[in-house]
């Protein structure tokens, strides 16, 4: 008998100044599963005992904190990426499922979000497939999702791309490149930032976006102070003051 894998979502306010109540954005029954695991692969085990330490709030876990196995997914896939392309892509993750192959059942957890998606984890994902290990996402916020559905972009033809690149002249390059591909097929392009680059992100794409393109700005999701604002780049070029912050998370789309 094989163990299961769990895809637990974490709430997106890590790095929050306040939490968001966890019964707000993790249904019960993601609580009550994942508090009965013992066995994790997070991306980080600082951040995954306090989203533990929340859980037990709710829902008392089966094995006290000081107790939980923990194990880091290791650097390369961590922080280097573990798709195809990435310097992690290789990395063979099936010796951190020890327990799922004993039988026993695990977790997968990110920092924020839906592990494996714009986050680490495919990896284990992969090996556990290729084990033979039943794979079993779990329902919670999904940062990609809820900005492309608050954005007004064509949500049924859409497509992530990462990080955009830092030096500025390959930055507009791929950005007049992703705004060609949007206007000529219709497909919305999603991408991110790290928060402290937000502001340069939209000062690039208002001097490089066509007056038309439609640009959309979802920021600090599931926060109290959640906001998206979707206008014509014209629209925000009058508006000096709109969009995010450099402290909050922020999804980007352009599109028509």
């Amino acid at each position: 008998m094989r163990g299961r894998l769990f895809l637990v979502p974490a709430p997106l306010d890590h790095g929050a100044t306040q939490p968001v109540p966890l019964e707000q954005v993790l249904p019960r029954a993601t609580v009550e599963t994942a508090a009965r695991l013992v066995h994790w692969v997070c991306e980080n085990a600082r951040s995954a005992r306090a989203v533990l330490k929340r859980i037990d709030a709710l829902v008392p876990l089966a094995a006290p904190l000081q107790a939980q196995h923990i194990v880091e997914l290791p650097r390369a896939a961590h922080k280097k990426g573990d798709h195809a392309g990435a310097a992690g892509a290789g990395y063979d993750a099936t010796a951190l499922l020890t327990p799922a192959l004993q039988g026993q059942d695990m977790g997968l957890l990110s920092e924020a979000g839906m592990p494996a998606v714009a986050d680490p984890g495919s990896a284990l994902v992969r090996a556990a497939h290729a084990a033979g290990i039943e794979v079993v996402p779990l329902v919670g916020p999904v940062s990609l999702l809820l900005a492309l559905a608050s954005s007004g972009l064509n949500g049924q033809n859409f497509a992530f791309v990462g990080y955009l690149p830092q030096d500025a002249a390959a930055r507009e390059t791929r950005i007049r490149e992703l705004e060609g591909l949007a206007l000529r097929s219709g497909q919305t392009q999603l991408f991110i930032e790290t928060p402290y680059r937000n502001r340069a992100l939209l000062q690039a794409l208002l001097r490089s976006l066509k007056a038309e393109t439609q640009l959309s700005v979802s920021a600090g999701l599931t926060l109290p102070t959640a906001r998206t604002w979707s206008l014509r780049v014209a629209q925000w070029r009058q508006q000096p003051d709109a969009g995010p912050n450099e402290r909050t998370p922020a999804v980007f789309a352009i599109g028509r």
